[in-house]
């Protein structure tokens, strides 16, 4: 069996799901193609817009937004996979994503109620900052979860 071209290999990859730039040439190097090859195979999917960090970055917020995660956690993941934190706060800030009603939604499903106790609250509110929402939004979500 003959090894794949750099290009062959990252047409495969890409053919699966979307990879950042990052996570891309990580993955070339790994198979031991030449640095200078995969910079510049980089570069041309770019330009061909075959690989766009900028289109990975609003599927990655669309996706986590869908699973009920907050910004802090949306932007840490993003930052571990070489996105840079201006395309990051951009991606966030036109999400447009109401994150209060999101924790609220997310207690919703893991608890039953607001909890009986500062413990039981502690709990909810340790929840919430586990799936990336600030404190402002754990205490509003909070409030708005159980009215009705």
């Amino acid at each position: 069996m003959s090894q794949r071209t750099p290009y062959e290999e990252a047409i495969a990859l890409l053919a699966r799901r979307e990879y950042t730039r990052s996570e891309l040439e990580e993955r070339l190097l790994r198979h031991e193609h030449p640095p200078e090859e995969v910079s510049a195979l980089l570069d041309r999917l770019a330009e061909d817009n075959l690989q766009s960090d900028a289109r990975f970055v609003e599927h990655f917020v669309r996706s986590r937004i869908a699973r009920l995660q907050g910004p802090r956690k949306i932007s840490a993941e993003l930052s571990g996979r070489g996105i840079e934190r201006d395309m990051i706060a951009q991606a966030l800030e036109e999400s447009d994503a109401d994150w209060t009603s999101l924790a609220a939604e997310a207690l919703q499903r893991r608890f039953d109620g607001p909890g009986d106790d500062m413990k039981a609250r502690a709990k909810r509110q340790r929840f919430l900052a586990s799936r990336g929402f600030d404190g402002q939004q754990c205490s509003s979500a909070m409030r708005l979860a159980w009215l009705s």
